[in-house]
């Protein structure tokens, strides 16, 4: 059995039942986590555009655009609501199985895959049962691609998010239409050719596009697939094919005989944002922020910052003195700056005017990102940061964090979660439906029917489903890496 043809037979042959509970779990919460990123990423100037691209371009409506009342296509729908999951870079990341991995390399998961299946779900009429196993499947396929795939693929300039993001929503697109194992071969076929996104437009609207373009492809790939459409066999392991054309190679060991095993989620795991920012600042942020509080620093005693990491986290933030807020997401001087002139860094900091607001400008300028020899011989699994204040009295106060919360190793409990959610959600929907939102999710396998939650998501009053099911905190739970 080739490897495209594994996954298609692993994706074919599984079955709800077979999911560990605690699996289903943590499906919960990057479900809930998803949701709430789109919701607010619907407001972001590139959503807009994107939507009302979608509106001038007309078609029958099936399927919800998040955080409007718009209803498009799939396929468009899938866009659209993998741009706003994406827009604020809020969304999840999937964690690497060694030290040799680079984290940046790796994807944010959900976005693609839940676009996708949030779209052809609806159209479909599917249970939240079928939901959360589309949904785990594809998530799964996504990451173990991403995980065996050669670093060279990002290095050289590829956003595995949008590359790799396309193939895991093919699948749980294909999951949904219910296609044949070969059908599921073709899909894959498909999707990666269709497979494409360049980190040089990291900062830009064209990240964001990424992620809907890959849930998008997923939808189209699935849907050519069973209306008979063709495509390679042996897509990902061929010579020339998915892995060697993008990557020069990929580690077999990886991928063949992962699938499912023990799901990617669980171990190692994926990590949830605390901060719309790139991922690869995160520790240094919740660090900067600790240590600013903890000693009540504040800016016009700050005579010089240091953050060491490893050398694949300049390579992704990029960006010394930003002049926009999406610049300022891939820019540790501004994640110092702002942690420190404004103690917070939320929705509220990453925004164009707080990038320029003077004091903020002069932090960082006071700021300097440099590749720590300790932290590089640590690997690349885990974004370490040191962070350095030296004050203007001479006085140093310094700090080591190897993760930040939202790591499995430091996880968000349901109620983190659904904080995070209510802020995200608060942009666009009334709290009633916020709440209404995480109670549904919470229980979300045991919905006979989307429509619930889709009224929620909307804004409006859901329609009552007769099964009912207590949720909260005992629906969630973190499995720590050991």
């Amino acid at each position: 059995m080739g490897l495209t043809q594994e996954v298609a037979n692993f994706v074919f042959k599984s079955r709800y039942r077979e999911i560990p509970e605690d699996v289903v779990q943590l499906a919960r919460g990057f479900i809930l986590d998803g949701f709430g990123v789109a919701l607010a990423g619907s407001t972001d100037e590139c959503s807009r555009i994107v939507q009302a691209h979608i509106r001038q371009m007309g078609g029958k409506g099936e399927a919800t655009v998040l955080g409007t009342k718009l209803s498009a296509p799939m396929p468009k729908a899938a866009l659209a609501n993998g741009v706003a999951g994406h827009a604020m870079d809020y969304d999840d990341t999937q964690l690497s199985t060694s030290k040799e991995a680079v984290y940046g390399l790796l994807t944010h998961p959900t976005t693609p895959v839940l676009a996708a299946v949030l779209a052809v779900g609806e159209k479909e009429k599917i249970s939240g049962e079928d939901f959360v196993l589309a949904y785990i499947l594809g998530v799964e396929v996504e990451c173990r691609i991403a995980d065996a795939i050669n670093p060279h693929h990002y290095q050289s300039g590829f956003h595995s998010t949008a590359t790799v993001g396309g193939l895991g929503a093919a699948v749980a697109v294909g999951k949904i239409l219910k296609l044949k194992e070969e059908q599921l071969i073709r899909t894959l076929g498909i999707a990666a050719s269709m497979a494409s996104g360049l980190r040089e437009n990291f900062g830009t609207m064209t990240k964001p596009l990424h992620a809907g373009r890959a849930a998008e492809n997923g939808v189209t790939s699935a849907m050519l697939a069973r209306a008979g459409f063709t495509s390679a066999m042996n897509i990902l392991e061929a010579r020339r094919g998915f892995y060697n054309a993008m990557a020069g190679g990929y580690d077999e060991s990886k991928i063949a005989g992962k699938l499912g095993g023990s799901y990617f989620m669980k171990d190692p795991g994926i990590s949830i944002k605390p901060y719309p920012s790139g991922s690869l600042s995160h520790p240094a942020q919740d660090l900067i922020l600790d240590l600013v509080k903890e000693h009540d620093v504040h800016a016009e005693d700050i005579d010089h910052i240091d953050v060491g990491t490893n050398s694949n986290v300049p390579n992704a933030l990029i960006y010394p003195m930003p002049k926009t807020a999406l610049e300022g997401k891939f820019s540790i001087p501004f994640c110092m700056a702002i942690a420190v002139v404004e103690r917070k860094a939320g929705i509220a900091q990453f925004q164009d005017r707080k990038v320029r607001d003077k004091r903020v400008v002069e932090m960082m300028k006071r700021v300097t990102l440099y590749v720590d020899d300790e932290m590089e011989a640590l690997g690349y699994d885990k974004v370490r940061a040191r962070v350095r204040i030296k004050l203007k009295n001479g006085r140093i106060i310094e700090g080591r964090y190897d993760v930040a919360l939202g790591h499995p190793d430091k996880p968000m409990s349901w109620a983190e979660l659904g904080d995070k959610f209510r802020d995200c959600a608060d942009l666009v929907l009334p709290r009633q439906g916020a709440e209404e939102v995480i109670q549904l999710v919470g229980r979300m396998e045991q919905l006979r029917s989307l429509r619930p939650l889709l009224g929620a998501l909307s804004g409006g009053k859901p329609k009552s489903d007769k099964k009912t099911a207590k949720a909260g905190s005992k629906r969630w739970s973190r499995t720590r890496k050991r």
